[in-house]
């Protein structure tokens, strides 16, 4: 799976795809609002979606309809997983390097994967998706049934399960693009 830089192969599964599929199994009346975001890098995703965006409405609606919302919770909890397993993998070298180039050439980020996690590792993921649904204002119940989602998800990634989707593809870009 080509990471979209030309800089080597990742080892797991897109987050943007993780996410896809657990709001198609949880909130699948998210899916049109999870398809519209794939048109964005993932740092700009993470950074609509927690509210950092220099805009005042990060989606093009009140932050209210937000905090109800599976997507943020799924997409925000995944992609922290993923890049701080990421970091403790990485040698920060080589990141840094990784890093410089991207800037000199000016190439879009690559996409952020989740690489295989421990037991424990997915336990924490569950654990934080709980509390961030909890944070949100999601019901215990369902914020139960999302956290089991996501590590069914990425129990499944480990496995090999195909990812699902519109924006399936392995080259890292977003719908529409080269």
């Amino acid at each position: 799976m080509d990471m979209g830089s030309g800089m080597g192969t990742p080892v797991g599964r897109r987050v943007r795809d993780v996410v896809r599929e657990v709001v198609g199994d949880v909130a699948s009346d998210e899916l049109p609002l999870v398809d519209g975001l794939f048109r964005f890098d993932d740092v700009t995703v993470v950074r609509r979606l927690s509210g950092r965006s220099r805009r005042r409405e990060p989606l093009g609606f009140g932050w209210g309809e937000v905090a109800v919302l599976v997507t943020p919770v799924v997409w925000l909890t995944v992609d922290q997983t993923a890049k701080r397993v990421s970091d403790v993998i990485a040698e920060g070298t080589v990141r840094r390097t990784m890093d410089a180039l991207r800037g000199v050439l000016r190439r879009r980020p690559a996409p952020v994967t989740v690489p295989p996690l421990t037991r424990e590792q997915m336990w924490q993921v569950r654990e934080q998706v709980l509390q961030a649904a909890d944070e949100r204002g999601l019901s215990e119940r369902r914020a139960r049934e999302i956290a089991d989602a996501v590590v069914a998800r990425l129990v499944l990634a480990e496995a090999g399960d195909p990812p699902r989707g519109p924006d399936a593809s392995d080259d890292g870009s977003a719908p529409g693009e080269g």
